[in-house]
């Protein structure tokens, strides 16, 4: 008589056998005693009122029945790891890890900044973060987010536009008193100037007057390190170029009294997943504030020069952290 109850712990054992094909075996497998998991194959094979298996002394085989069985209840195993899968990034409290990617910029200077209150707040967060000499590729599962400089297009990928980025040349006081202070982009010939390494190829994708000023200009100093770049420059070692941020960053770089060189354009981009976690979202709308023009005048769309910041920045104070 067939039953109308369906025990899925004999579901599971019956999977085994059929895998293994081999009671004795699969006890091993799901850990119970051999004469226990024949007792759940007949318990199961009475409640669907069919032959499962053809037993011998070789072991077992599927009888066209159970082949049918099997097939229903691999894809029943295959939900339920999905529903494992996918619940499993379901969080309410917004713990967890998230791993973020960046090429040296505004992650490791400017987000560092204010990222420990966020932290404060969020203790339950743990954040990994990578430095890259490159984009990382977030659908190899490299990152779940990551700071690019081109609109992501891939199906697979959202993104949130933060703002744009304006270079111009900074340099310390005290190199303008012993070299001068250059007046404009011309003046610039002659003088010590420091490159970060990503932008030597960038620049010749920038505006023309990029490319024709790169070939006009000395570099003392080329490096993949911003920090180096800082560090020389605000003790002295030359003119170089940023993003004109960088004086909030270090106030020991001077922003000179010339047109920015290029504005660039860039996004968070991340994952289908980082969408679903709670702690993903929050940490996305954080992200933005910490680049919101109003009350940060260096990442609006117009160039404002650094010396037409504090009557804004004081207008507009930078936001809490939460």
């Amino acid at each position: 008589m067939r039953s109308n109850k369906l025990d899925w712990d004999n579901l599971r054992v019956f999977a085994a056998v059929a895998d293994l094909g081999s009671m004795t075996a699969a006890a091993k497998h799901v850990g119970e005693s051999t004469p226990t998991v024949s007792r759940k194959i007949e318990e199961l094979e009475r409640s669907l009122n069919c032959q499962l298996f053809i037993r011998s002394t070789r072991g077992v085989e599927l009888t066209e029945a159970g082949k049918q069985v099997l097939r229903r209840t691999t894809t029943i195993a295959n939900e339920a790891n999905t529903i494992l899968s996918e619940m499993s990034d379901v969080d309410q409290e917004a713990a967890g890890d998230l791993r973020i990617a960046s090429t040296d910029g505004v992650l490791s200077h400017w987000l560092t900044r204010t990222m420990p209150q966020y932290l404060a707040k969020n203790s339950e967060l743990e954040l990994y973060i990578s430095i890259l000499e490159k984009d990382a590729n977030l659908l190899n599962n490299e990152a779940d987010m990551s700071f690019v400089f081109t609109k992501p297009q891939h199906r697979d990928l959202h993104s949130t536009r933060l703002g744009v980025l304006h270079y111009m040349f900074f340099a310390s006081e005290s190199y303008l008193e012993t070299y001068g202070r250059p007046e404009s982009l011309f003046d610039l010939q002659g003088h010590r100037c420091l490159l970060h390494e990503a932008y030597v190829n960038q620049i010749d994708r920038w505006a023309t007057k990029a490319s024709d000023l790169k070939k006009m200009l000395k570099f003392s100093i080329i490096t993949n390190s911003g920090t180096v770049l800082r560090e020389v420059c605000a003790n002295g070692g030359g003119i170089t170029l940023a993003p004109s941020y960088a004086c909030i960053v270090d106030e020991r770089l001077i922003p000179l009294e010339l047109p920015e060189l290029v504005p660039i354009e860039f996004w968070l981009s991340y994952t289908h997943r980082v969408q679903r976690l709670s702690r993903g979202r929050k940490f996305i709308d954080w992200l933005t504030t910490q680049f919101d023009p109003e009350a940060n005048p260096w990442f609006a769309e117009t160039f404002v020069h650094p010396k037409h910041w504090n009557a804004h920045k004081e207008k507009h104070p930078a936001r809490e952290a939460s």
